[in-house]
């Protein structure tokens, strides 16, 4: 059994074929998936069809391409929404410099006070990092100091800030770039990483593990993920992916084991 802690299906490319991919995913050994929101509209979808299915959670938060003159509304209605049963985790938050969406001010704030307010709830984060990684991981070190946890979601960068963001209470998840042919840097940084800090993921509908690349990506794909991971660290797939299952439940804890 899987879980797939960093899945979109509250993007509009599974709008026609929900139920078939949550299926297709259930089949897979799927068996949890988290959704997060990546603004107020995009969490509510994500609480909604985790209301719908058995065994999907959701997260709920702004992105740093939403983090341009985010009105208090917004940050009030993210935390409504983060009283839900079902959401276990304030995400998908952080920094992208790569496409400067909000001036860089502004995404530091909005992802600082979001950070605040999964401290002051009890909830891990969901961290996006492009091209931000110096400011993201002083934030992540200096906001509530000892009282944060979360995920560096789909995780492309070095050994030492992987053991950086794991010292702050972070774990480190993985997705199909993982698998990608050219990412050996990828690779050689995974199996430094401690097995109980790792986390796998699919991104989807985006980042295609091999050997779909090109299609849409959906959450049966972690299979591959998991499947790659296994083979760095020598292990059999089912056993990796007990352990890393066995991880996101100790991260989010609102999440009740199989």
């Amino acid at each position: 059994m899987l879980f797939d802690t960093h899945c979109h299906l509250n993007d509009e490319q599974f709008a026609a074929d929900l139920d078939e991919v949550v299926l297709r995913a259930r089949d897979a050994g799927v068996q949890q998936i988290l959704v997060p929101g990546v603004d107020v509209e995009s969490s509510r979808r994500a609480v909604a069809i985790a209301e719908k299915y058995e065994g999907v959670y959701a997260a709920v938060g702004i992105h740093p391409e939403a983090a341009k003159d985010v009105p208090a509304r917004d940050f009030d209605s993210i935390e409504s929404l983060a009283a839900h049963d079902k959401v276990v985790a304030i995400g998908e938050i952080g920094l992208d410099y790569y496409w400067d969406a909000a001036p860089r001010d502004e995404q530091q704030d909005v992802f600082r006070r979001q950070l605040e307010m999964a401290s002051r709830l009890g909830l891990p984060a969901v961290v996006h990092n492009r091209d931000a990684t110096a400011d993201t991981v002083r934030l992540i070190e200096t906001t509530c100091p000892g009282k944060l946890t979360g995920v560096m979601h789909c995780f492309t960068g070095s050994a030492e800030i992987a053991m950086q963001c794991i010292r702050a209470g972070f774990f480190i998840s993985y997705g199909g770039p993982l698998t990608f042919k050219n990412a050996h840097n990828v690779r050689e940084v995974c199996v430094k990483v401690p097995l109980e800090s790792l986390l796998i993921e699919t991104d989807s509908p985006y980042l295609t593990p091999e050997p779909f690349r090109g299609k849409r990506n959906e959450p049966a794909r972690v299979v591959h993920v998991c499947d790659k991971m296994a083979e760095l660290f020598g292990m059999e797939s089912a056993s990796l992916g007990d352990r890393v299952r066995n991880n996101a439940y100790r991260l989010f804890n609102k999440v009740s084991p199989l």
